[in-house]
């Protein structure tokens, strides 16, 4: 079975080439430009891996992480932002996988992790 991947960020442009970077790998690959349209498709297919973007059109997307760390115990997050934030270390941050990347992600960084 593929591994399944949620991109939440509503630049479009990152998205489709982050979509066409995982699907060549042979991931099934999901996006959503809002957390809203995110926290849907999180509860409907349970990703392995989420890229979650901050600022989004209709709120901050890491103030959901809690959330969704209780919804998908063993979920993988990449924390994405264009903007140096500080992430608040809470306890469920200690499992390492929750990641904080800033913008622009380079193919080498990716390439290392998958």
């Amino acid at each position: 079975m593929k591994s399944k991947i949620l991109i939440v960020d509503d630049e479009s442009d990152f998205c489709e080439i982050m979509k066409s970077y995982f699907t060549r790998k042979g991931y099934d690959v999901l996006l959503a430009g809002t957390l809203h349209e995110g926290m849907v498709l999180l509860k409907e297919m349970q990703p392995d891996i989420l890229f979650l973007d901050n600022n989004l059109p209709d709120g901050q997307g890491w103030e959901a992480v809690e959330e969704i760390v209780e919804i998908i115990p063993q979920i993988r997050a990449y924390l994405i932002s264009a903007h140096k934030n500080k992430f608040p270390v809470k306890s469920y941050n200690t499992t390492h996988r929750i990641m904080v990347w800033e913008k622009p992600i380079s193919m080498r960084t990716l390439d290392s992790f998958f």
